[in-house]
């Protein structure tokens, strides 16, 4: 299957290190950060795991839960925690789902027989809390992922969700915000009391209260 923006990610129950889990259900009425990786025991993995956990209150404060995948075994992943423990300075908490059948990674089809028959690219997804996919990434396995970014695009997700505005170039919260062209100026003024700018009759601008 081919996952599209907008479609509800697929369900699986899986082993992980943290106890057995079904995913829908693990999600809850939270957003998910799931993201695989090539392999245990491996530099550039071990650097992305270490950030995750080190970002952990990050990620709570926004209400998204982090999970990894790669195609190993839970006790694989749990003696490479330890790894990623000493050498990044962290304690990772979040679960890591075990897929040594690659399963779960050819579901989400994480598995690029361009780069490796076994193990999975670095695939992010950003999951809401109806189980819709939100924001996908791949990343070569070469090259580890930006996690600026990775908050930065959940921050602009859940902006957009709560003030129903589009978010500019390199948007950062507390900078200003787009007004959608299917809003009339009529529906801005009563949306948006505050007033907004006018650049181009299709390029309006306003400044919004940051998500809490």
């Amino acid at each position: 299957m081919t996952l599209l923006l907008g479609d509800t990610v697929p369900d699986f129950t899986a082993n992980t290190t943290t106890g057995p889990i079904s995913f829908h259900d693990w999600i809850g009425n939270d957003w998910a950060f799931f993201f695989s990786h090539p392999a245990d025991f491996t530099p550039v993995c071990t650097t992305e795991m270490g950030r995750t956990s080190q970002l952990s209150d990050e990620f709570t404060k926004r209400g998204v839960k982090p999970i990894g995948l790669s195609t190993d075994t839970v006790e694989e992943h749990l003696n490479w925690t330890e790894d990623v423990n000493d050498t990044q300075n962290t304690t990772l908490r979040f679960p890591i789902v075990a897929d040594p059948d690659f399963q779960i990674a050819k579901l989400f089809e994480m598995i690029h027989p361009g780069e490796s028959e076994t193990a999975a690219v670095r695939s992010v997804f950003i999951i809401d809390p109806d189980k819709k996919l939100r924001l996908s990434m791949t990343y070569p396995m070469s090259v580890g992922r930006n996690f600026d970014e990775i908050l930065r695009v959940i921050d602009a997700l859940q902006t957009g969700d709560a003030h129903g505005v589009a978010l500019p170039a390199d948007w950062r919260p507390g900078d200003r915000a787009i007004i959608p062209p299917s809003l009339s100026d009529e529906g801005a003024k009563a949306k948006f009391p505050q007033g907004f700018d006018t650049i181009r009759p299709y390029l309006r601008t306003v400044e919004i209260d940051l998500v809490k």
